[in-house]
C-alpha cells in the first residue's frame, strides 16, 4: 500500500452540500476498496491561472489517502466523469 494525494478543483459555484457529496463519494471509494483516508484539506476558493471550462475560480481540496494501485484507477475514472470535477491530479507521496 502506497500513500498518495489527490488535488481536486470543484466548480466554486456549487452549494455545501453538493461539495460534501462529492468529497464523500471519493471517500468512500477509497475506503470500500481497502483504503484509509488520512485527511481531507479543503483550502478554499481560489482563482485560477487560465479559465477552466470557462471558470476562473475553484474549491481546492487536497485528500491524502493510503491504498493500492486499483483504487488510484477507480478515483480517476470516476473523477473524469464527474460533471461538478474541474481538474483533478494524484500523485504518488515519497516517504522521507
Amino acid at each position: 500500500m502506497q500513500k498518495y494525494e489527490m488535488l481536486m478543483l470543484l466548480k466554486s459555484d456549487l452549494e455545501d452540500e453538493a461539495k460534501e457529496a462529492e468529497l464523500k463519494k471519493y471517500t468512500d471509494i477509497v475506503a470500500s476498496m481497502g483504503g484509509n483516508v488520512e485527511s481531507v484539506d479543503k483550502w478554499g476558493v481560489k482563482k485560477l491561472a487560465y479559465p477552466i471550462q470557462y471558470k476562473t475560480e475553484a474549491f481546492f481540496v487536497l485528500m491524502t489517502f493510503v491504498a493500492d494501485g486499483a483504487v488510484v484507477k477507480e478515483l480517476d475514472r470516476v473523477a473524469g466523469i464527474s460533471a461538478d470535477l474541474l481538474r483533478r491530479v494524484i500523485t504518488k507521496k515519497e516517504e522521507k
